[in-house]
């Protein structure tokens, strides 16, 4: 299960989203959230489906590895899933007993679970693309802006490379610790919530204190660096702007127009058509 996580995991290959500069991707990611979240028809998510299978054919990483990634939150899509469909109010088309599906909780659902999976898929396509020092001096860069109002930009963009470079590492640190104590016979899988829940401390408590031992010792080894912060350090591979990041920056707006446009359009003329349509 652990080892289904692809979120923070780097896929070496060269391809045109691989060569891009940090900051086009950190954009491009920013832009395609909140196009997911403007989607709210079946025109602005065929926009929004078309780019991200574009993406997908570009960055040269398997469909199956990226998917992978969605199988650890299939419990969580289901559960949305449920309370959209039966706890949204609207024309009810089914009943039974306390429970009734309605035309908008039947659109809610989908669209809830289209924006969920499209958006650990499109974000998985920065982070497996992108390697983690990339990320960080490509956001730094990005929020450099923010050190004039005394915001350290350097310290929380290492925060966010370190969490990323730990994340496979503490996976496979629960996976040995889980077959481990399977070893030993402990049983993960019976039993009822309480239960299974209880039989997890076994894992947690290794693991946390594995954890701790990894930040004290990268704590000692930045210490004994002298590392002070992002004052007066300079770039080894300073990031510098290609032809193709104006292009792709050129096609992030395009995107961002074309998803607002659907939704115009399709407010403006198709749900028009359609409530002519019942009316007659």
């Amino acid at each position: 299960m652990f080892r289904e996580l692809t979120f923070g995991q780097y896929y070496p290959v060269d391809s045109v989203i691989h060569r891009l500069d940090p900051r086009v991707k950190l954009m491009g990611a920013f832009l395609f959230i909140i196009c997911v979240f403007l989607a709210s028809n079946i025109f602005s998510i065929i926009v929004v489906t078309i780019f991200l299978v574009a993406m997908i054919i570009l960055c040269k990483v398997p469909l199956s590895y990226m998917l992978k990634g969605l199988r650890s939150i299939v419990l969580l899509l289901v559960v949305a899933g449920i309370f959209n469909l039966f706890l949204t109010p609207g024309n009810v088309l089914v009943q039974f007993w306390i429970f009734r599906i309605t035309d908008v909780g039947i659109k809610n659902c989908i669209f809830m679970i289209i924006r969920m999976v499209y958006l650990i898929v499109g974000t998985s396509i920065m982070t497996l693309t992108t390697t983690p020092n990339q990320l960080t001096d490509g956001l730094e860069k990005a929020l450099g802006f923010l050190n004039k109002i005394k915001i350290p930009v350097h310290e929380i963009a290492m925060m966010m490379s370190i969490a990323l470079r730990f994340t496979p590492i503490l996976v496979d640190e629960t996976d040995k610790i889980m077959k481990a104590q399977m070893a030993r016979g402990a049983d993960f899988e019976s039993g009822g919530v309480f239960k299974r829940a209880k039989s997890m401390i076994p894992i947690l408590v290794p693991l946390f204190v594995s954890a701790f031992r990894r930040a004290n010792d990268l704590a000692l080894a930045m210490e004994a660096r002298c590392y002070n912060g992002g004052d007066g350090r300079t770039k080894m591979k300073p990031l510098k702007y290609s032809g193709n990041d104006s292009k792709a920056y050129i096609i992030e707006v395009a995107f961002l127009a074309l998803t607002i446009l659907a939704n115009v359009l399709y407010n403006r003329y198709v749900s028009a058509l359609f409530v002519n349509v019942f009316n007659l």
